[in-house]
């Protein structure tokens, strides 16, 4: 397996990608010639880049998710029939539903095209994002039974071993961006932990 650690580990820090490769038992990269000396201090092989990139980071369509993307639910309400979600009421309510404030937004990485255009997963289901994406909030329709989701509720906006598991791609889909591009734009407020 040769990872790419290309572009500062695309934002995550080269430092805390060649940990990470450590941790997994992988001992070839793909870096920057700049980091080249830093990866052959950490006893890694570097290789050149051939093929597609994505492939290397782990995100094409047969290979595991490389990264789970999570968050939580900040607040619930319900929502009436015909009331709209965020700026310019982008959306408007079908019929009575839940919906609930997700932590991040644009400000985080949240491509702005994303909203009414994605799911995400709270409790085990996929919810769409509704309304605009704001900069550091989103809003999700948990539905008509909604009532059971509480404040601190995990989300699951991609990666990861639930139904979120491939949304990444969806979120490709509705942006036009390549998965490494969506992956790389997480920004660096968001605390990141390595796991191999």
């Amino acid at each position: 397996m040769v990872v790419d650690l290309r572009r500062d580990a695309w934002g995550h820090g080269i430092d805390a990608g060649v940990r990470a490769l450590l941790a997994a038992g992988v001992d070839r990269a793909c870096v920057e010639s700049a980091d080249a000396p830093r990866l052959r201090a950490a006893g890694l092989h570097g290789v050149a880049p051939h093929g597609d990139s994505a492939v290397f980071y782990g995100l094409s369509a047969g290979a595991d998710p490389a990264m789970h993307a999570s968050s939580c639910i900040l607040s619930t309400k319900p929502l009436r029939a015909g009331e709209g979600v965020s700026y310019g009421y982008t959306h408007r309510a079908a019929a009575d539903t839940w919906i609930g404030l997700v932590a991040g937004g644009y400000g985080q990485g949240m491509a702005r095209a994303l909203g009414n255009r994605i799911s995400v997963c709270v409790e085990g289901r996929m919810c769409p994002v509704v309304g605009r994406i704001a900069m550091d909030v989103c809003v999700v329709d948990l539905g008509p039974d909604g009532s059971f989701v509480v404040p601190g509720a995990p989300v699951s906006l991609f990666g990861g071993d639930g139904p979120a598991r491939r949304s990444l791609d969806s979120w490709a889909e509705a942006t036009g961006w390549t998965r490494a591009e969506l992956a790389g734009v997480i920004g660096a407020c968001v605390p990141r932990r390595s796991v191999a």
